[in-house]
């Protein structure tokens, strides 16, 4: 081999390793082109509630893929058991997933799984009920302010008949953060202006049994005597309804939620008000805290421009939107213009009498 060859050989390796050297050490200094990969767990509590697979599932996962085509999105849905959602996140964590968007069963029980994500260094965005544990961003809506709006549907439907008889109150399961809040707001309203005769808790928000707590409500205190009814979701509603019907009794009653049902009880007259929390807004903001957690970035102000406080102690980056009343008059300004439902969906043949006196064709 001449000299002149050698030397060409030597200065070729030189380059070759220098070239190396500076892609090392792009890539160590985080200048490269490559991406994170997104992985994002996705955890709903219960599927009784229709807005969960209807609504939430396929908003969050559309948003996800918007901002990251190549997501890895896991889904689970707990079926109303704390145990169950417990094992989901050790699941989610065993397939590497950066980032859970969690809806808990039970506020309190999860907390020892959220310590395990933070521990791993897994983000957790609390979705609709805020989590107890080391939670990293919360997205829902104000839910004192939820009560407060029902309160106030109810006394304004009662008018001067507030305190001519008495009230039941509904209000949600026990595990359910948010429903101390919404019994929070709305007693904030209702204490000192209505009787309250029973009150009751609904473990697992179950509409049968918020049948029988009112049947059993009817019977203790008399059919004569209630004058409207405090409901805290539409689920127990229907179940509140059917109880009502049963008896021969047609007072105010509330809900949340805006289901499908509900609007047409709205129509119907058999319940008076429900609170849209419109789920696209709440599940476009969960995706996007998402996505920026797994992707190492910092979640920007106007995202998170408030705090919850957790734990008693522990402050939260949050997002807190805002709730919506639906009655009779507005079905179409709200639900319907939001893309929740379609007038063809809401008036079926059973309804369509009524669609038409409430200006819905």
């Amino acid at each position: 081999m001449t000299r002149t060859l050698r030397s060409a050989i030597a200065l070729a390796g030189a380059a070759a390793l220098s070239l190396g050297v500076v892609a090392t050490s792009a890539t160590a200094l985080g200048t490269g082109s490559e991406k994170q990969d997104v992985k994002i767990g996705l955890l709903l509590p219960e599927s009784k509630t229709t807005r969960y697979e209807k609504f939430d599932r396929p908003y969050i996962e559309q948003k996800i893929k918007e901002l990251a085509p190549d997501a890895q999105i896991d889904y689970y849905n707990a079926a109303e058991s704390a145990t169950t959602q417990q094992q989901q996140v050790n699941t989610a964590l065993a397939k590497g997933d950066k980032v859970l968007i969690l809806d808990a069963v039970d506020a309190k029980s999860i907390q020892s799984s959220v310590q395990k994500a933070h521990d791993a260094g897994v983000k957790v965005v609390a979705y609709d009920r805020l989590a107890q544990g080391p939670v990293d961003a919360y997205v829902s809506y104000d839910n004192h302010k939820v009560g407060e709006l029902q309160g106030k549907a109810l006394l304004a439907a009662l008018g001067d008949k507030a305190k001519s008889g008495e009230i039941v109150m509904h209000n949600g399961s026990p595990t359910d953060p948010n429903a101390a809040e919404f019994k929070a707001g709305a007693h904030s309203v209702l204490d000192g202006k209505v009787k309250i005769g029973k009150e009751y808790d609904t473990p697992n928000w179950d509409p049968n049994n918020a049948n029988q707590q009112m049947s059993g409500a009817i019977s203790s205190l008399g059919k004569d005597k209630i004058v409207g009814v405090y409901s805290a979701n539409d689920g127990l509603a229907a179940g509140i309804a059917t109880a009502l019907k049963a008896a021969g009794i047609n007072v105010p009653l509330t809900g949340q939620d805006a289901q499908l049902d509900a609007i047409q009880r709205l129509l119907i007259g058999t319940q008076t008000i429900t609170v849209e929390k419109p789920y696209k807004p709440e599940a476009d903001i969960a995706a996007t805290m998402a996505v920026n957690l797994a992707e190492g970035k910092k979640l920007p102000s106007d995202l998170v421009p408030t705090t919850v406080t957790s734990d008693g102690e522990r402050k939260v980056a949050a997002r807190l939107l805002g709730p919506v009343v639906v009655n009779k008059d507005n079905i179409k300004d709200t639900v319907v213009k939001d893309g929740l439902y379609t007038v063809k969906e809401i008036c079926t043949p059973t309804y369509a009498a009524a669609c038409k006196d409430a200006g819905l064709e």
